[in-house]
């Protein structure tokens, strides 16, 4: 069985689960359900939050356990909380295109009208 991927692979937004079948009677759901925040952490970031639980959140313990310094722990952690709050710094590849196209814009490389045809054309 293989994981349950949370991003597209093409765009690198959100997916949504739409189908569940059961493994023993076959029998099938459809409709959107909703996947929780975890499942949006990188297989790196999980493996850290389930480490950061077994320790009991005992942050001495967790750089033990991964042989990581303190200051290391308390970044993962907090980049792991800003991500389940949805404040990822994380910048998809369409805005960051979307970037160059408005720095190209205002360092007067191209038109606002050019611009503007090229993030059309991105999307």
């Amino acid at each position: 069985m293989y994981q349950v991927i949370s991003r597209c692979p093409v765009c690198g937004r959100k997916l949504k689960v739409v189908k569940l079948q059961c493994e023993n009677c076959d029998t099938v759901i459809e409709n959107d359900f909703c996947l929780s925040a975890f499942d949006y952490l990188s297989a790196d970031d999980l493996f850290f939050a389930e480490t950061f639980l077994k320790c009991r959140g005992n942050i001495k313990e967790v750089e033990k356990e991964l042989k990581i310094s303190y200051p290391t722990v308390r970044s993962r952690l907090d980049d792991i909380i800003q991500k389940l709050d949805g404040k990822s710094n994380v910048i998809s590849s369409s805005d960051s295109h979307k970037k160059e196209i408005l720095d190209a814009l205002e360092k007067g490389e191209i038109t606002p009208a050019e611009a503007l045809e090229q993030i059309k054309e991105n999307k």
